[in-house]
């Protein structure tokens, strides 16, 4: 794991960074020479840390070239290619090319299916994959199984509680 205090020098061009922001991962792609591309609300400073949660409420991102120190701020950071040996990654000048071409662009956003994290994995693989939305997903599905089995165990409760009331 890279720290804030980590060199340039261990990052490779084409590297998926994942910075730990209060609440939520931010991605970006590292393009070299201490800098990354990423997706950023309009509005955001790159080290708005939890103020960027703001993000939530915006249909529109920027694709920014930003110094990684600046991008990081005080938050914690890895490299985390997360699909490699999973999906192909995309040749590595080809990602670059494209993820400068870029730069500057005012795109779509959501944060449930256009993202940070989709942007950049998108740019490395060739697919557009969240695994923080993902994991989400997963909770709530579990969350409201088990408010859909307990609305149920209730409503039985209540039926049989009524059928032993009638039998008295």
């Amino acid at each position: 794991m890279a720290s804030a205090s980590c060199s340039y020098k261990e990052l490779k061009p084409g590297d998926l960074i994942e910075i730990f922001r209060t609440g939520y991962r931010h991605w970006a792609i590292y393009v070299g020479n201490g800098y990354v591309i990423h997706l950023a609300p309009p509005s955001e400073v790159c080290e708005a840390g939890v103020a960027s949660l703001m993000s939530v409420f915006t249909e529109k991102a920027c694709i920014r070239k930003d110094p990684l120190g600046l991008v990081v701020g005080c938050d914690r950071y890895q490299v985390n290619n997360i699909f490699d040996g999973k999906m192909e990654v995309r040749p590595i000048p080809e990602i670059l090319k494209e993820a400068e071409s870029r730069v500057g662009e005012e795109v779509d956003y959501s944060v449930t299916s256009a993202n940070c994290e989709h942007f950049v994995t998108d740019l490395r693989y060739g697919v557009a994959r969240s695994c923080q939305v993902d994991d989400v997903m997963v909770a709530a599905k579990a969350a409201l199984g088990v408010i859909a089995v307990g609305a149920v165990a209730g409503l039985c409760y209540q039926l049989v509680k009524r059928r032993d009331r009638q039998k008295e």
